[in-house]
């Protein structure tokens, strides 16, 4: 049994950074997997309530822009996927835990745990765990932009498009906005 994480988020200005952390079923579709970001938003929510159904357990953490600004991007997704494995719906004792990237979350336990770089593309449970994160991480960004619509974040989820650093010239920070991320214009 494996246990898969992956985070999102890394990238915008804004909003948080989520993981999830996912432990699959032997007879789970995984055909209807890929990394998140390889799938449409249509295909991605499918995955989402089928993993959601099917999971053995699975759960989701949550890192916010102050947190972020306070220590430090890579932090807090590490930070994310520990309550991301903190959060599981079951508890579960997984032979393995399998990380997408180059490090592995600071958890306190006896089971082996291993950073797989590209592992999004290859472990189908750090997939799974890719596409929770995305859908709850999107869904998030678009009801906030309900909240205050001024910067489209229902368009590109805090990401730093053109139209968002124009927005960001314009109106300044957001609440949600990280303060120590750069945002230029140009």
């Amino acid at each position: 049994m494996i246990c898969g994480m992956d985070e999102v988020g890394r990238g915008p200005l804004a909003g948080p950074v989520v993981a999830s952390a996912v432990v699959l079923p032997p007879d789970f579709p995984v055909e209807i997997l890929a990394d998140s970001k390889k799938l449409s938003e249509k295909k991605r929510e499918e995955a989402y309530d089928i993993i959601i159904q099917k999971a053995v357990s699975y759960g989701t953490g949550w890192v916010w822009p102050e947190e972020i600004d306070e220590i430090n991007i890579l932090q807090a997704s590490l930070l994310a996927m520990k309550r991301a494995w903190l959060s599981m719906s079951v508890p579960v004792h997984p032979d393995r835990i399998l990380v997408d990237g180059t490090f592995t979350p600071p958890i306190e336990t006896d089971i082996p745990m291993e950073a797989i770089i590209k592992g999004d593309d290859k472990i189908h449970e750090i997939m799974a765990a890719s596409i929770l994160a995305k859908v709850q991480r999107d869904k998030w960004m678009v009801d906030y932009s309900k909240i205050d619509g001024r910067y489209g974040f229902e368009k590109h989820k805090g990401y730093p498009t053109k139209a968002h650093r124009e927005a960001v010239a314009k109106y300044g920070l957001s609440p949600i906005h990280r303060k120590s991320f750069r945002v230029s214009v140009s």
